[in-house]
């Protein structure tokens, strides 16, 4: 069976090598911009790194975490909202669309934020931080509410759910060297969605010209990938949402809309003009 992510073990230590190499180019005083892309290039692996650990470090038992499953699943058809069972079977019948969706959910989410970090730090450096911290404090939010374990949907058989990834062996939690791998009770919330929806929100604010609109197939690609996988219900998609909107209000509050801290959000203030005194004047 393949596995399709990266094993927290390969995470740290590539993550240790970037951050090595980004303090070892600083020290030698030259190539300032690479050192930084190294450093932080090494930062997100380690948060990467973090989120993979997290799901074994839960505050409650697990033994309640199909029951919370099911619970949100029944409430959310309570709510009148599509049973992802539905559109799993919908997609079913297609093999090649299953397939691709697993690898779309194994490796999208980090491969398009790496890019976009990438792109702004080298295109758009008075974005970067402002976009890099907005990741920062919602991965880290949702990873606080994943302490308590709730089961993805592909794990509620009885619900007509399939694990449609083991199925075609490309289960991002199987075949595993030993040790910790992306904990399979970290459903909710959905840290794909959040990253997805960051994705969009910076390129449609940042970038120019009429192609920029694009990005937006990325969050409505993944919502359905989330769902047609069984790994995400709606319910884990909706409170990533939320918790990014509260984390942009945070932001806004201490510096303003899409600048680094510091700015405010405002332009600086014109320089008052020097005057020019003549003889006359004297």
């Amino acid at each position: 069976m393949q596995n399709l992510t990266l094993t927290w073990q390969t995470s740290a230590v590539v993550s240790g090598a970037l951050l090595g190499s980004a303090y070892a180019v600083h020290r030698a005083g030259r190539a300032r911009t690479a050192a930084a892309v190294l450093r932080e290039a090494g930062t997100l692996l380690a948060l990467f790194t973090l989120w993979q650990l997290v799901g074994h470090l839960s505050l409650m038992s697990t033994d309640h975490a199909l029951d919370r499953a099911d619970w949100i699943h029944r409430t959310e058809l309570s709510f009148g909202l599509p049973d992802e069972a539905a559109w799993q079977r919908a997609a079913m019948p297609h093999p090649w669309l299953m397939q691709a969706a697993n690898y779309y959910y194994a490796t999208m989410h980090f491969g398009v934020m790496l890019v976009l970090l990438l792109w702004l730090f080298l295109r758009h450096r008075d974005r970067y931080g402002w976009v890099r911290n907005t990741v920062v404090l919602t991965t880290g939010a949702c990873l606080l509410i994943q302490f308590i374990p709730v089961a993805p949907p592909r794990m509620l058989p009885a619900n007509g759910f399939v694990d449609v990834a083991a199925q075609y062996g490309q289960s991002v939690y199987g075949g595993a060297v030993a040790g910790v791998v992306p904990d399979q009770l970290s459903a909710m919330p959905s840290v794909h969605v959040a990253w997805c929806v960051i994705v969009a929100v910076a390129v449609v604010l940042v970038a120019r010209g009429p192609w920029r609109w694009l990005v937006l197939l990325h969050p409505v690609v993944t919502v359905v990938v989330v769902v047609v996988t069984a790994n995400h219900f709606w319910a884990d998609g909706l409170v990533a949402v939320g918790l990014l909107l509260v984390v942009y209000l945070v932001q806004h509050a201490f510096s303003g809309w899409g600048q680094e801290p510091g700015q405010g959000g405002r332009p600086a203030a014109a320089e008052e003009p020097v005057p020019q005194w003549t003889q006359a004047d004297r």
